[in-house]
């Protein structure tokens, strides 16, 4: 049976995103780039099931793989090109793809597609090889445009974890994403750029980018809301996506020994720094998942498990509990808001990060490493709060106070007996809390 989803579109609030019937929309991403490239059929539907039901939205996955995507077949034995020529598509492997898609939107799940990693065109590091120009990458567009402009459940994601390094390479981009709409193809675009930068800084002139991007770096405390921040200043605004944040399980880059891996306390601050500065959803990822690890395979940044083992760490589960949070809400009101917030803040691994609603009805605040929370109530529109604390490693909650007075309140997180440091404080009017069914 057939399951159309409707097309994303921006929101009128130009930060968030939206269906085309109007439903809000939260982008909560899983990035996995060799998802067509290493996955059969059987091992795809088990992926797809799983991330289903732990609430992930959207997959981000790239048609021509980055590990040797071009001259290593698929899991069903096919290359995605004939002769390295981008404008020869292979139509078994495109097959595969459709078959990825359908699989997804059955699930209620869009494909962040990316159309080649950026190796394709500016191998810088990697193995390439480098086949696109201007004229064929637009050729290339044109034919994914055409062939997936009835095909709803896609977001475009261009770029594929690099910068240009020249004129040539940035035209690539930008030819091959007005070959996708001169295919027919209207669904919403972005770009995915090397790590450590933001789309908007790069092709923000370019009317085609849609969504803003950044890619943070694999590293613990990377303080993610300083990209979030930084690219809400650009213009036009965009709902603004970290695309690519550190992964779970993945050795920690900050120093070349990378004795360390990041753990699901480092990708779920990353996420709530993100979100709680004012991004329109979020994008997880995980070590093994992205490269689809297995036994036999070279393991990349010494992947330890399979990715079908790696499903199940923490941290992916952890996301659909920051989704569902959200989700109670009416989210897409919030806006930043650190003047919320009494007393010293340091920008360490323990920097809190506070939202308010625009009618001033609620508030959210994280505290990464259980720092109590000085909380100007008063700037609330209440006469009485509610307040709970959210724990973002288990999805649960706790009161924190009822009846709250609109005034300045220091609220401290317990965490005796807790394996989480982190919490999120929900302040809310009393007759509101009441209807989010609080």
């Amino acid at each position: 049976m057939n399951r159309k989803l409707p097309l994303l579109q921006i929101a009128p609030t130009k930060r968030h995103l939206i269906t085309s019937e109007g439903a809000p929309f939260f982008w909560l991403g899983d990035t996995a780039w060799e998802l067509f490239h290493r996955l059969n059929k059987q091992e795809v539907v088990r992926y797809l099931d799983d991330r289903a039901s732990k609430g992930y939205t959207i997959i981000q996955a790239v048609i021509l793989a980055e590990l040797e995507g071009l001259t290593v077949p698929n899991a069903l034995g096919d290359l995605p090109l004939l002769e390295l020529d981008p404008t020869r598509p292979n139509e078994p492997y495109f097959a595969f793809v459709d078959f990825v898609l359908e699989e997804a939107a059955q699930r209620g799940i869009y494909i962040g597609l990316l159309p080649t990693w950026g190796d394709k065109y500016n191998k810088a590091w990697g193995v390439g090889p480098e086949i696109f120009t201007p004229d064929n990458a637009f050729q290339y567009g044109k034919f994914l445009g055409e062939r997936y402009k009835e095909v709803p459940n896609i977001v475009w994601v261009m770029g594929g974890d690099r910068l240009p390094a020249d004129e040539e390479d940035y035209r690539v981009v930008c030819r091959m994403s007005e070959g996708i709409r001169a295919g027919g193809a209207l669904h919403l675009m972005t770009m995915h750029p090397k790590g450590g930068h933001i789309s908007s800084l790069i092709y923000g002139k370019e009317e085609w980018l849609q969504i803003d991007m950044f890619q943070s770096l694999h590293m613990k405390g990377c303080k993610e809301y300083r990209y979030v921040r930084k690219a809400r200043r650009s213009i036009p605004p965009r709902p603004i996506i970290d695309g690519e944040p550190g992964y779970e399980n993945i050795p920690n880059f900050l120093n070349k020994w990378q004795k360390h891996r990041l753990n699901d306390f480092d990708v779920r601050r990353a996420a709530y720094w993100s979100m709680l500065s004012g991004a329109a959803g979020h994008t997880y990822g995980c070590n093994e998942i992205w490269q689809m690890h297995a036994a036999g395979r070279e393991p990349q940044h010494r992947a330890d498990r399979s990715w079908a083992a790696a499903m199940q760490l923490p941290g992916a589960a952890q996301m659909g509990y920051m989704k569902s949070f959200f989700e109670r809400l009416p989210w897409q009101r919030l806006l930043p808001d650190q003047t919320f917030l009494g007393g010293f803040n340091w920008p360490t691994g323990g920097y809190r990060v506070a939202m308010v609603d625009e009618k001033r009805l609620f508030a959210i605040v994280y505290t990464p490493e259980g720092k109590p929370i000085d909380a100007k109530l008063g700037t609330l529109k209440a006469q009485k709060i509610k307040a709970y604390w959210f724990d973002p490693a288990t999805g649960t909650y706790l009161k924190a106070g009822e009846s709250l007075p609109p005034k300045k309140h220091r609220f401290r997180p317990n965490l005796s007996g807790s394996a989480s440091p982190d919490r999120v404080l929900l302040l809310m009017e009393e007759d509101f809390a009441s209807q989010c069914g609080f």
